[in-house]
């Protein structure tokens, strides 16, 4: 793996720096949404989130059948070096040319990459239902936020302990670099962040389908002039009548 460097494709150049583009697309969408949406009603930014949603469902699925993968190769070979895929592998070696003289720098960019795409989808559920705040979407896609948030500083500690030079990652994975490299440390770290992304793609899952469920609702409150008040949109019918919207009752009230 020292040598890594010296076999990097332009293909390998070329997908490095189209998913970093991707991660910093997402985020920029969700800074453009957030702001957007802090004071007033953006009917345009149910599109916008929902579209970040959907790019981050894709980005994750790619994300998560490379630890599948990893955990799958550990099965058979507990005692081997960690096994990434050969797309994984070459986007590792075009994220690696950043600095040569650390040769897990690569993989570790890719990870940390690879969950703040993760994390950009699961921030979308939180700003499409910014105003539907009763709605079991909200509530998943909040709890999401907070495992991924942490999942993703993890990352950012295993890749700036690896930058700065450390001998081996420094993180919650690597006991904080004290697991002699071999199979010990090979395996808790290839479990440890197989689990953490299928408990968080499992949250991300739920969130996804909550707001597919509720999606009338959380479509309302970007209406133009909407109160974003979910559960008036909610509201049931009223035994032997319907329950007067807010236009209609002033109407019979004047």
């Amino acid at each position: 793996m020292g040598n890594m460097h010296h076999s990097v494709s332009g293909w390998d150049t070329t997908g490095a720096i189209l998913l970093l583009g991707w991660a910093v697309a997402m985020w920029t969408a969700v800074a453009v949404l957030a702001v957007a949406s802090r004071r007033n009603v953006r009917p345009w930014a149910f599109q916008g989130a929902a579209g970040v949603i959907g790019i981050g469902v894709v980005g994750q699925i790619g994300h998560l059948q490379e630890h599948i993968a990893q955990a799958a190769y550990w099965i058979g070979h507990p005692n081997s070096k960690p096994w990434m895929t050969p797309w994984g592998e070459g986007l590792a070696k075009g994220f690696g040319q950043i600095d040569t003289a650390h040769p897990s720098l690569g993989m570790e960019i890719l990870h940390l990459i690879g969950n703040f795409i993760f994390l950009a989808g699961i921030a979308g559920v939180v700003l499409i239902t910014r105003r539907a705040r009763q709605t079991r979407a909200r509530k998943w896609g909040k709890m999401g936020m907070w495992m991924q948030g942490i999942h993703g500083l993890e990352h950012v500690a295993l890749t700036v302990s690896v930058a700065l030079g450390a001998t081996r990652a420094i993180g919650l994975s690597t006991w904080f670099g004290t697991l002699a490299v071999g199979p010990g440390l090979w395996t808790y770290r290839i479990w440890w962040h197989a689990l953490a992304n299928l408990v968080g793609s499992v949250i991300f899952g739920l969130a996804v389908y909550h707001l597919w469920q509720e999606r009338e609702t959380v479509r309302a409150t970007f209406l133009a002039g909407a109160n974003a008040d979910p559960e008036r949109v909610r509201e049931p019918v009223a035994v032997g009548g319907s329950v007067p919207t807010p236009a209609r009752a002033t109407a019979l009230s004047g």
